[in-house]
């Protein structure tokens, strides 16, 4: 019944830029903590942004400060990730995963703790 849908991964130069979205279904956003990870071949999962909808809060890792923006949508109940000047090494699936939340001073994290949900990823590769 609860699902995470990522989209709007794909092919784009160094330079360019991308919104991926997370459709979200069987809860709101207002109550849940969603975060966004990514993972490149080789490498561990790495968590690169998330939001606490009713705290007002987000919060980034330091190599994507300034090139990613989290946002929601509660009409659509969807949270986006807008990435701008693309690199590289950004290249890796993009998942986000969520976690039931109540608490309206719940301060998020990039990498966790613990999640209830996650999608299926979305490929984002970066190539001249």
């Amino acid at each position: 019944q609860v699902q995470l849908v990522e989209s709007g991964g794909g092919l784009v130069q160094p330079g360019g830029s991308l919104r991926l979205s997370c459709a979200v279904s069987g809860f709101t956003l207002d109550y849940s903590v969603i975060n966004w990870f990514r993972q490149a071949p080789g490498k561990e999962r790495e968590g690169v942004s998330c939001i606490s909808s009713r705290a007002g809060y987000t919060a980034y890792t330091d190599s994507v400060k300034g090139r990613f923006t989290i946002s929601r949508d509660n009409a659509k109940n969807t949270v986006y990730l807008q990435i701008d000047n693309l690199k590289p090494e950004d290249t890796a699936v993009y998942y986000c995963a969520a976690k039931i939340e109540y608490a309206t001073q719940y301060v998020c994290r990039p990498n966790g703790p613990s999640f209830d949900y996650w999608g299926q990823g979305t490929q984002v590769t970066v190539s001249s």
